[in-house]
């Protein structure tokens, strides 16, 4: 194996690494909230402000964390994986 091709493998191995890590964090999130609704529905059920419970917050929050690990991926991939890549298309090391 070229030493490009050990760079490029480097790279998925990275870039899985980030996207495993990512898609672990939001399924522990989700499921989580979902064990919650179906094992402790009087916790949820706590009011947090006048018509607000703790569990639409929590639902809320677990829509917004998406958007943050999603914003996350973005920003690691358009600073440190697209750079990387063009480094090696240009046949430069990372």
């Amino acid at each position: 194996m070229s030493n490009l091709d050990a760079a490029f493998h480097d790279l998925a191995r990275r870039r899985w690494r980030i996207a495993i890590a990512l898609t672990a964090a939001m399924v522990a999130v989700y499921f989580g909230f979902i064990l919650l609704v179906a094992y402790n529905k009087p916790l949820l059920a706590r009011l947090v402000a006048p018509g607000l419970s703790l569990g639409i917050l929590l639902g809320a929050l677990v829509i917004v964390l998406s958007w943050i690990l999603t914003l996350v991926y973005v920003r690691w991939a358009n600073t440190h994986y697209d750079r990387a890549l063009h480094d090696l298309r240009a046949g430069g090391r990372p």
